[in-house]
């Protein structure tokens, strides 16, 4: 994924994903837009693969879809002249009555006798490959996002190794711009701080806002919808602001000033936001089912990452089961984009099932003690890491973990991630203000046992992913208030000793230390600051946050 926000690169080998991370992760750059130049090197130094042993190199973004119209002051007046490989289709395409392209190539043939050959992949299409590391044969698949190309939505359906497109929304109807229009009206950074208005939507009522939203929405009988342009400037790209002074009348609302802290009626705001997504949301899938009568879905798409409305997909709709990648956004574009060519281009048979999201740069125990040793840190080696931890953790300790490769994703799962014990009440405070220093409403996730998971959620299935909102069981919401939202819910991980056996063993040592099979768990990064990767990126958010230990490896670091 090279183009727009989070750029990230994974590589497939014979058919099985061995490496992928966010560029951010190793260029410390929140959001990136870079090209992911650090990931490319990473994965093939990892691997012990040059370029010339690739046999394709695959791109979430088609730009011949970007050319149907021509650009005189583009094609005309090149700025370099590598931009030849812009006029020349440019001009091209004019010829055909039809020009709508649905995959680009480009070759490259070195003097040395190599090649490289590079395929541009429609966005959504790329997006709706994530279905070919889903668990199912055969599956309905729905992408929904701001927008890629020219598309915010697409309904396909895939059988094995083939991926057929059925329809799309096209932008500018957008929900992925309508969601990320409220982000900036309710103060937050729009296509980053979509989590906090999704946090925010449980403390309002909806009702204040609810039938003004839905009076600029309509829905069509194919499923899709349109929004009244006129309230809205997400498609005027040049405009400062997403939103027109006449939503901020029809609200009655004024935007709120950013870093300022949220008021009721922003609240209430947020929570008619989210209902009015989940109609809509729920109006497409609802229709992707009638049209194709398939029981399996796969989402993806950055909407795909509202936990919220996941949580109420399988009692809102006629499907039975759901795959939700960890990495439905734009970090996990270019991934499909590597399976659209495996598979549909390439037509080799489907091995590979995502069950994990651990694919990211890791570090031996050896190399950890190494660096500490170098950097003069006071540590200890223990024998049994998971133990420890759990028992820090039991003791009222916040806990830094990091082990194994890093996740791919927005989620850290395990592996890169803060933990503390979920039974006290003032945890969520703690950990909000002198760690993560982000807004008190924002709830934390319970990582739980997932043989557990009904005893403490009600009508919840098994997310590895935290791609769900579940309710919390009534009478379990005392005994761990931390990861309880204001609402009753919570957004779990179900942990398993399969996937991950030394995080599962952590979860199960505290259990048998408190009763208790779940640990608070958020992503081990500052605010403003991705996930961190390396053991540096841990030492300094550890030193520099109100953190009390660090198991890294097998060593441990307590202030």
């Amino acid at each position: 994924n090279a183009i727009g926000f989070n750029t990230s690169s994974a590589l497939l080998l014979d058919g099985d994903l061995v490496f992928a991370v966010e560029e951010e992760r190793l260029t410390r750059e929140k959001r990136t837009r870079k090209f992911p130049i650090k990931g490319v090197s990473e994965s093939l130094r990892t691997s012990g693969l040059r370029l010339d042993d690739l046999e394709a190199v695959a791109i979430a973004w088609n730009p011949a879809i970007n050319l149907e119209s021509f650009s005189a002051p583009h094609s005309e007046r090149a700025r370099h002249l590598g931009e030849v490989f812009y006029s020349v289709p440019n001009y091209l395409m004019r010829l055909k009555p039809d020009n709508s392209v649905l995959l680009t190539q480009q070759v490259l043939d070195f003097l040395d006798g190599s090649r490289t050959r590079i395929y541009y992949v429609p966005h959504h299409l790329a997006h709706a490959s994530n279905f070919f590391f889903s668990p199912f044969e055969e599956a309905a698949i729905m992408t929904v996002d701001a927008f890629g190309e020219k598309h915010s939505l697409t309904y396909s359906e895939g059988h094995g190794n083939k991926i057929r497109m059925l329809g799309s929304q096209e932008f500018p109807h957008s929900l992925g711009a309508f969601y990320s229009t409220m982000t900036e009206l309710l103060g937050f950074q729009a296509q980053s701080d979509e989590w906090k208005l999704m946090g925010a939507s449980s403390y309002g009522d909806s009702e204040r806002y609810y039938d003004k939203l839905c009076s600029l929405i309509q829905f069509k009988d194919d499923g899709l919808f349109e929004l009244d342009l006129s309230y809205f400037n997400f498609y005027l790209f040049h405009r400062p602001h997403r939103y027109t002074e006449k939503l901020c009348a029809l609200l009655g609302l004024q935007p709120n000033i950013p870093e300022q802290p949220l008021i009721q009626e922003y609240y209430d705001l947020a929570a008619a936001t989210q209902r009015a997504t989940e109609d809509i949301y729920f109006h497409a899938i609802n229709y992707l089912q009638s049209m194709t009568g398939l029981s399996k879905l796969v989402l993806a798409g950055g909407v795909a990452l509202n936990s919220v409305a996941n949580g109420k997909l399988l009692h809102k709709t006629p499907f039975k089961e759901v795959f939700i990648p960890p990495c439905p956004d734009d970090s996990g574009a270019g991934l499909g984009a590597a399976f659209y060519a495996h598979h549909q281009i390439h037509e080799k048979p489907r091995q590979f099932v995502m069950e994990a999201n651990y694919y990211g740069p890791g570090y031996t125990d050896e190399s950890i003690q190494q660096h500490l040793q170098e950097k003069k840190i006071k540590h200890r080696v223990v024998s049994d890491p998971a133990t420890e931890a759990a028992r820090l953790i039991a003791s009222g300790k916040i806990l830094a973990w990091f082990q194994g490769r890093l996740e791919f994703g927005d989620r850290a799962l395990g592996n890169r991630s803060i933990l503390a014990d979920p039974r006290d009440v003032s945890m969520k405070d703690r950990v909000n203000e002198t760690v993560k220093y982000r807004e008190p409403f924002r709830p934390f996730a319970p990582s739980i046992l997932l043989e557990f998971l009904d005893e403490y959620f009600v009508d919840a299935v098994r997310s590895p992913y935290m791609e769900n909102v579940f309710p919390i069981r009534a009478e379990k919401q005392d005994m761990i208030p931390a990861v309880v939202h204001v609402d009753g819910t919570g957004r779990p991980q179900t942990v398993t000793k399969e996937i991950n056996p030394l995080f599962w063993q952590l979860i199960d040592e505290f259990r048998k230390l408190t009763g208790v099979p779940l640990v608070l768990n958020t992503s081990f990064n500052l605010k403003g600051e991705p996930i961190v990767s390396s053991p540096q990126d841990a030492l300094r958010t550890f030193f520099t946050s109100g953190l009390d230990a660090l198991v890294i490896g097998n060593c441990l670091i307590e202030k």
